[in-house]
């Protein structure tokens, strides 16, 4: 097996517990290898590290699998990796539908695996995993065979931009037999067509499982804006809990026919209206017509994927937490998110208070939350805390 020796006073990150090994912090490669495979790492003065696997497309050179020298990546290792996972979802979420595999937090770094009642959506986000997916899929579906639980279908959906950056083709697809695509799931007692092929990321956001049940206490007898709605999720879940009326907005037209076919199948279409809009221009136009809301929800997508981008995606989160904050009555609600992991807390925070200033609204934290437990947060891979969830009443400056 080759082995990587790091630079002198490199390796921060991965000493303290951290996963990844940057290209910028190897000092020599001894031995012959190929992209993909597992190589054995130490550090400048001899000090042994682990084991992983080695990528030269990607600036994250090496990502580590075990700190056990005598580990083998076999068979057996992979699968008490799963089931580990899997012990973990068992003891924490509703498991009908929830992430069972979580990359880099559940030390299977760059495989992502969802499950949605009996179907799997996974995703092979790096070379590594490129190369042991069928095997991960086949041991996951094992592990879960044990606890009697058998999976009728996979779908891959490893179609995200990050495969690029490992010099990988963006993929989807069937392994195995396929099947309709279009899953039945239930969710806090709501029940969602979930589409595995062609819906966002796996084909539904788990990681907002319980911040969509922490809105049914405020939503109760009003009139709810829930924009970014996607497939409805939060817009249905104001409509079961008790809201006067509801209208979920998405640019999506994909989107709005599943969220009115997912409002009739849990009897709310009465209630809850959905409608194809560009929330950045709707609200204005919302504002312009002196339209208000007793809560406003904004579950918008990442707006920074990287550092350098932060400065604008502050001035985005500003903007529509500012449109958000007008539309709300005075004694209402704000629910707001971001679900890019380079937006840190502070930051956001200084985006929502900065919108509300300008505007002459006075905001009290109700709660704040994070990602639901199946997208646990390993401390120190800082990637694996992303989701940051607001809940503010807003009350007008008197």
């Amino acid at each position: 097996m080759s082995l990587v020796t790091l630079k002198k006073d490199k390796g921060h990150s991965v000493k303290n517990g951290g996963l990844w090994i940057y290209n910028n912090e190897i000092e020599n490669i001894s031995g012959r290898f190929i992209n993909g495979s597992i190589v054995d790492i130490e550090d400048y003065d001899h000090r042994y590290i682990g084991k992983g696997y080695i990528n030269q497309n990607s600036k994250i050179r090496i990502r580590l699998l075990t700190r056990n020298k005598d580990q083998k990546i076999d068979d057996d290792f992979l699968k008490m990796r799963i089931r580990k996972a899997w012990e973990y979802r068992k003891k924490t979420v509703d498991i009908s539908s929830c992430r069972i595999i979580f990359g880099e937090a559940d030390f299977l770094p760059g495989f992502v695996a969802d499950k949605f009642e009996d179907v799997l959506s996974i995703q092979s986000l790096t070379l590594g995993m490129e190369a042991l997916k069928l095997k991960l899929t086949a041991l996951l579906k094992d592990v879960l065979l044990e606890d009697g639980i058998k999976i009728r279908g996979v779908y891959e959906r490893s179609d995200a931009k990050e495969r690029t950056k490992e010099g990988l083709e963006r993929i989807k697809g069937f392994i195995g037999e396929s099947f309709d695509t279009k899953v039945k799931i239930k969710e806090n007692g709501i029940s969602y067509i979930v589409d595995v092929e062609n819906g966002q990321k796996t084909g539904f956001f788990l990681d907002q499982k319980y911040n969509r049940l922490s809105i049914h206490s405020i939503v109760k007898d009003s009139d709810v804006l829930d924009c970014f709605t996607y497939i409805g999720t939060f817009a249905l879940n104001a409509g079961a809990a008790g809201a006067k009326s509801v209208l979920g907005i998405d640019a999506s037209d994909l989107a709005v026919s599943l969220a009115n076919e997912n409002a009739k199948l849990n009897h709310l279409e009465d209630k809850v209206k959905f409608e194809v809009h560009d929330v950045f221009d709707y609200l204005p136009e919302l504002i312009s017509a002196k339209k208000s809301f007793d809560v406003v929800i904004l579950d918008p997508p990442a707006f920074t994927k990287s550092k350098n981008s932060i400065k604008n995606a502050m001035k985005g989160y500003r903007e529509i937490n500012r449109e958000g904050l007008k539309l709300v009555r005075d004694g209402g609600y704000l629910v707001t998110c971001t679900c890019s992991h380079f937006m840190d807390n502070e930051s956001f925070k200084k985006a929502i208070y900065q919108a509300s200033k300008s505007i002459n609204k006075r905001l009290r934290q109700v709660e704040f939350r994070q990602q639901s437990p199946d997208h646990p947060i390993l401390w120190s891979a800082d990637e694996s805390s992303y989701l940051k969830f607001y809940i503010f009443q807003v009350v007008n400056e008197k």
